[in-house]
Formats: C-alpha cells, sequence, structure tokens
C-alpha cells in the first residue's frame, strides 16, 4: 500500500465522543483502563479458541466487527462499529467500508491462488487492516487476533507469538513493532512477519 502514518508510542487518542462511550465509569487512569481492556481481550481469546470458524465466516466484515465487540464490549459502547472520526493515523473514516471490503476480497485472492505464503497472508492482512484502522481504538490488538485466526482457523497453523507482549506500553518490544510496521508501510513485509514469530 505503501502508506504513511504517524505511529505513536501508545495507543490512538480519543476524542471526547469516543471517551463518552467508555463503560466503566470508575476508570480514571490509562493503566486501570488497560487492565480492563486486556480482560475483555482474554475473554475474546478465550471464546476464539473454542468456536469452529471457517474461512467463509472469519474473511466477512460482520465479523471484523464481531471479534472487535467481543474483544472490546465489556470496556466500550462504540466497540464493534467503524469509527465516525479522523485519526493521526489510518484512512479516510468514509473510506473504512469500501477498504475493508477491497482486503477482503484481496485476502481470498490470495488464499484461493496461493499467491504469498500462509504466514504472509497472515500478516499482509494483519498490515493492511492495521492500515485502514478501522475503529476509534484497539486496531493493532484486533489486527494482531485477526492474524492469529487466519494462520490458525483458516491454514491450521500455530498461532504468532508476538513475542508473547500485548505492546501497549511503550518498550524496545513495541518499537520493534512500530519499526516493523513501517516497513510494511513500504511494501517489504518480511520484518513483521519475523516479528510476529519471535
Amino acid at each position: 500500500m505503501g502508506l504513511e502514518f504517524n505511529y505513536k508510542n501508545g495507543q490512538t487518542p480519543l476524542d471526547e465522543e469516543e471517551k463518552e462511550g467508555l463503560k466503566i465509569k470508575s476508570v480514571t487512569t490509562q493503566g486501570e483502563l488497560d487492565e480492563f481492556e486486556q480482560l475483555n481481550i482474554e475473554k475474546a481469546v478465550e471464546w476464539t479458541m473454542h468456536a469452529k470458524l471457517k474461512t467463509k465466516t472469519i474473511l466477512t466484515e460482520k465479523f471484523i466487527k464481531n471479534l472487535h465487540k467481543r474483544m472490546y464490549g465489556d470496556v466500550w459502547k462504540w466497540a464493534g462499529v467503524y469509527r465516525k472520526t479522523e485519526k493521526n493515523i489510518g484512512i479516510p473514516w468514509t473510506q473504512i467500508g469500501i477498504e475493508t471490503r477491497n482486503l477482503l476480497d484481496d485476502t481470498k485472492y490470495w488464499i484461493e491462488n496461493k499467491t504469498y505464503s500462509h504466514e504472509e497472508i497472515a500478516i499482509r492482512f494483519k498490515h493492511r487492516i492495521v492500515s485502514i484502522h478501522c475503529f476509534p481504538n484497539g486496531n493493532g490488538r484486533h489486527s494482531r487476533l485477526m492474524a492469529d485466526i487466519i494462520i490458525e482457523s483458516i491454514f491450521g497453523k500455530e498461532i504468532f507469538s508476538w513475542h508473547q507482549s500485548n505492546m501497549v506500553k511503550a518498550n524496545e518490544i513495541r518499537k520493534e513493532y512500530i519499526n516493523a510496521l513501517k516497513k510494511a508501510d513500504n511494501g517489504d513485509p518480511e520484518a513483521l512477519i519475523k516479528f510476529a514469530k519471535k
């Protein structure tokens, strides 16, 4: 795609309307928010482990939205709903539906025509969906879980390790991840594939 993004060492900033979507009013710090989100994400991961997911189900907008809702629905009212604001990263919000459908069509084509290795298909999907930046927040974690679902449920392989990190906190692992994303932005997914397998 060759897109350049202004990656930050943290999550995408929320605007005031999105902050109002917080379901847990007792949250006052980023640390508390991260904790609640992580608990919700763990429930979603557990669901993916027990669900019998098929390719035709996974590669749909409905599934993409449903997975985000499962990951963040206990925390955010807007979980699973495409963003309606501009961000410092991602495409214009009015293009999200179109670009997501293009990604799904491209991914089906890659699978049917064996265009790339299984790992590269999963990572290319992950990179494109995080570049689109469908949701107000949680896009990085959502895209990594999507890649894991694709590699495991579509291709029958082990999920990626992602350095055993959720990469929310700014540290060396997150910097390596951001650098790998930037290389993928310029058409080279190799660093991101290597990162996913560490």
